[in-house]
């Protein structure tokens, strides 16, 4: 499976400013319409690549747990981490800033689909999720609004 989802928001934020708060995967549940935070795990760095994070995730009655790895984490201009449970690639999610001159920065939030495809349906069942491009489009729209609100306060 390969699908990929990306929406973009300009925040009158700078660039440093919406990585901090992007790479602090804890704080993700402020934010996100399905992610309710979760903590850091193993040795080295928080938010350093290489660094994990065991997540937690609600959608209505369904609730599950999933393992993040940093992938890329260049200071104001990517944070990206792929999602696992157990051995399997679920996701990955990345962040990109663009900073313009005004000091303010357009946010890319995209979303690839790595489950394999016989992991779709079952996936699908656990989290509640019938159509997880369209739910994950409007979930990344509600994400960069309230990452916009918290920035811009």
């Amino acid at each position: 499976m390969s699908e990929q989802v990306s929406v973009k928001r300009h925040i009158a934020a700078s660039a440093d400013s919406l990585y901090e708060l992007v790479s602090d995967l804890p704080r993700m549940g402020e934010w996100s319409n399905e992610n309710t935070g979760g903590k850091w795990v193993g040795k080295g760095a928080a938010g350093q690549v290489g660094s994990r994070f065991k997540g937690t995730n609600r959608n209505g009655r369904h609730g599950w747990t999933t393992t993040a790895t940093v992938v890329a984490a260049n200071p104001a201009q990517q944070f990206a981490f792929d999602v696992t449970t157990g051995p399997v690639k679920i996701s990955r999610w990345a962040y990109l800033f663009e900073s313009h001159d005004d000091g303010t920065t357009t946010v890319t939030e995209t979303w690839t689909d790595h489950r394999p495809s016989l992991l779709v349906k079952p996936t699908g069942m656990l989290s509640g999720v019938k159509d997880r491009v369209a739910f994950s489009r409007a979930g990344m729209e509600r994400t960069l609004e309230a990452l916009a609100a918290t920035a811009e306060s």
